[in-house]
């Protein structure tokens, strides 16, 4: 039997896994749901950053607007 590890798992969700040792992980997938788990969390994990690297959340944007706001244009001479 073989362990996977936390690497391992990604590099599968990013279709890196060479296709002998990714063919073992799928039938290893078949059979234990602990390792099914694993792959579900970081499977979620990873939607999740990817979500949260397309755009800053609204409260930082409406921060921004407000100081932008809050400070006098200054005229450069």
């Amino acid at each position: 039997m073989n362990t996977y590890t936390p690497e391992d798992l990604v590099l599968y969700l990013y279709h890196e896994m060479e296709a002998p040792r990714r063919v073992a992980l799928e039938e290893a997938l078949e059979i234990d749901w602990t390792l099914r788990e694993k792959l579900g969390v970081l499977k979620t994990t990873l939607q999740r950053l990817d979500r949260t690297l397309e755009s800053p959340r609204t409260e930082v944007i409406l921060n921004i607007l407000r100081h932008a706001s809050s400070t006098q244009v200054q005229t450069v001479r």
